[in-house]
């Protein structure tokens, strides 16, 4: 059987080929970098001033909004037991458009989280407390040998980046 042909792929990027080449390949990335930074600068600007004008624009909307929607529910307070059919129902439907009235779901608000455990334990209710265990990761990194003879664990490995960090200077002010 003929051995299977390997075929790979060009790299489709101008590979230097000495030091001198190099350096001016640093050096067009660091001003297509400066080049990417100016054009988004220059993106937020318009966007900021895109924001602000519509902004203003969409402001006195929202207020007439929020008046309407408010004498709309003075609206329906007042004639809710009809609306809802004798409270039958939590919704009424207009040709127009819906109105209702949904129940928020109850929640639980801590103040002095400390001082609650403490509460609770010395009441004996136990049942309003949790136990969170969970897996050290941190300590199996420090000792890995003994984490790594446990089934399930792998550590792998740290990995290696290849970093291409152009050279920046600031202008310093003049004194």
């Amino acid at each position: 059987m003929a051995a299977k042909k390997v075929k790979m792929q060009g790299a489709n990027a101008p590979v230097p080929q000495d030091d001198s080449e190099a350096r001016e390949a640093l050096r067009e990335i660091g001003d297509l970098n400066r080049d990417v930074l100016r054009l988004q600068a220059e993106m937020n600007d318009q966007i900021a001033a895109l924001q602000q004008r519509y902004g203003e624009l969409v402001a006195p909307l929202q207020e007439a909004t929020t008046a309407k929607i408010e004498g709309l529910r003075m609206f329906a307070e007042a004639n809710r037991a009809r609306l809802t059919n004798g409270g039958k129902v939590k919704y009424f439907q207009f040709a127009t458009g819906k109105i209702s009235w949904r129940l928020r779901p109850a929640k639980v608000s801590i103040r002095g989280t400390d001082a609650v455990i403490e509460a609770l334990e010395a009441a004996g209710l136990h049942r309003f407390l949790r136990t969170k265990t969970e897996i050290n990761k941190e300590a199996m990194l420090e000792d890995r040998s003994s984490a790594m003879a446990i089934k399930g664990v792998t550590i792998g490995s740290d990995g290696e980046d290849f970093v291409v960090e152009p050279f920046e200077t600031e202008l310093k002010e003049a004194v």
